[in-house]
């Protein structure tokens, strides 16, 4: 299966106290679709696969049911305000330029794991749409 992660990285929730975002570029490069089913991280209790639904003039998240679909040559990105994963029950606050190990489990191509390097947490709104981590 030829799926490629990068720019994984994360941050503190900042209306949600406990809670973190996780994001990431995945890209299907393979002649398959593939679908991320779960996360989990020794830094949270748990690890969810959100998306983002505008509601009014604000947003409302939600789980997303049967996993995340990866399109075969495709290119999904998880951001704020959009597909993200939600870590739950953290263990102990995220600290900028930390890494968080996260695996990631796929239909097709089973576990990956990646750190993810905890940023600054950022903006709502417009400005989040163009928010760009710092290259790690």
């Amino acid at each position: 299966m030829a799926l490629e992660i990068s720019r994984p990285w994360a941050r503190a929730a900042s209306t949600m106290p406990g809670t973190g975002g996780g994001f990431f570029t995945v890209v299907n490069d393979g002649a398959e679709a593939d679908r991320l089913l779960a996360a989990s991280t020794p830094a949270a209790e748990t690890v969810e696969i959100h998306a983002i639904k505008v509601v009014g003039p604000g947003t409302k998240m939600r789980p997303v049911e049967n996993g995340l679909r990866l399109p075969s040559h495709s290119t999904i990105v998880l951001k704020p305000r959009g597909y993200h994963l939600l870590l739950m029950g953290l263990k102990a606050p995220l600290v900028v330029g930390a890494k968080v190990p996260v695996t990631l489990t796929f239909e097709k191509a089973g576990n990956r794991t990646v750190d993810m390097i905890v940023e600054v947490p950022g903006l709502l709104g417009e400005d989040a749409l163009n928010e760009q981590p710092a290259a790690s």
